[in-house]
């Protein structure tokens, strides 16, 4: 049972969003550039009703002077297709499992919704520890991904009411090349939902995200959201309330955009310095954390949602954690080579 027409004219996605919007929560996906003189950060936030990650990266190289032509199409095989859907249907109608925080440090009272997290912090690798952490991903047989998503894991563990528990993540899937867009900056993103153990490797992660792409999760998030594009704002609100608008709680979700110009081709001068990005945070999903590599230097951006905390501390304690687990997992002849004071900040 192929869908007629996987044009999907108008994006199912979209009318969550902007319910999400309607109750107060900030769908902006966060984007920054780090300038290479300053060092000072420009944020920039576009709408998810009107862009993906990849899709927003894209339009603001693109208005800063960038060409950029053929973004990413998914490599996973697969035909759109409602059967997916069917077979997952159980698993969406299951109970949801909502973990407990530990108590944590509070920032500002927030005086009005719907605006950027407060609790924010990123870090920059330069290229010789960008090509360190994408030559330990290739010795262990796994995807930066995979690598990046497992110490995150670790690093926000310790954080959670009890941090043996399995962890529920979200992780985006760029449907490009299955579905079209009147804009190929459009939003054309799906999504896996994966638990994690504590005691898992980065494989073990691999093979969760890579298990539930073979089953097909990310055709039947898309079919479902489709499947419910004409309903009510109503009935979108409330399935919201009661954490049913995706397949899964989540702690958080975890996006990494890829690889951007590695040969440098870009030289517009508002292109120039470090990218940062992050998907945004929702009361069903309070942590978004984002990575992008940018002319070979890979960043990582972390964001609480307000409801969690508003303390800029907390991020970057996080931030820390998952820097500090990501570089003692990189062996090197010399140990002295690896110097763990790069850049971060909030």
């Amino acid at each position: 049972m192929i869908l007629p027409d996987a044009d999907t004219q108008s994006d199912p996605i979209r009318p969550w969003f902007e319910t999400l919007e309607s109750l107060g929560e900030f769908a902006g996906i966060r984007f920054g550039r780090v300038s290479a003189s300053t060092g000072a950060v420009e944020w920039m936030y576009l709408s998810h009703a009107e862009f993906d990650g990849i899709g927003g990266l894209a339009h603001l190289l693109r208005e800063r002077g960038a060409i950029i032509e053929d973004l990413p199409n998914i490599t996973h095989p697969g035909p759109l297709s409602w059967w997916p859907f069917i077979r997952f249907l159980p698993t969406m109608l299951a109970p949801r499992r909502v973990l407990k925080w530990r108590p944590m440090k509070q920032g500002n009272k927030l005086e009005t919704t719907c605006q950027p997290a407060p609790s924010v912090a990123f870090h920059i690798f330069d290229e010789e520890k960008t090509a360190m952490i994408r030559r330990m991903s290739r010795n262990g047989m796994v995807t930066v991904n995979s690598l990046l998503m497992k110490y995150l894991d670790r690093a926000v563990r310790p954080s959670l009411a009890d941090p043996s528990c399995s962890i529920p993540w979200m992780i985006p899937v760029n449907l490009r090349g299955k579905v079209s867009q009147p804009k190929d900056t459009g939003n054309h993103s799906s999504y896996v939902g994966i638990q994690i153990y504590a005691a898992e490797s980065a494989k073990d992660v691999q093979n969760h995200i890579y298990k539930a792409l073979n089953k097909g999760q990310h055709l039947a998030a898309w079919q479902g959201f489709a499947a419910t594009r004409n309903t009510t704002a109503k009935i979108k609100r409330l399935l919201i309330k009661a954490n049913r608008a995706t397949s899964q709680w989540s702690v958080g979700g975890f996006s990494n955009l890829g690889v951007w110009d590695p040969d440098r081709k870009i030289t517009a001068p508002d292109c120039r310095g470090d990218w940062l990005f992050a998907p945004p945070v929702l009361r069903f999903q309070m942590i978004g954390a984002g990575c992008v590599t940018f002319q070979n230097r890979l960043t990582l951006t972390l964001q609480i949602h307000p409801e969690l905390t508003t303390s800029p501390e907390v991020a970057n304690e996080w931030l820390r954690a998952w820097v500090r687990e990501i570089e003692l997992g990189i062996p090197t002849e010399n140990p002295n080579e690896w110097n763990p004071a790069s850049k971060t900040g909030q």
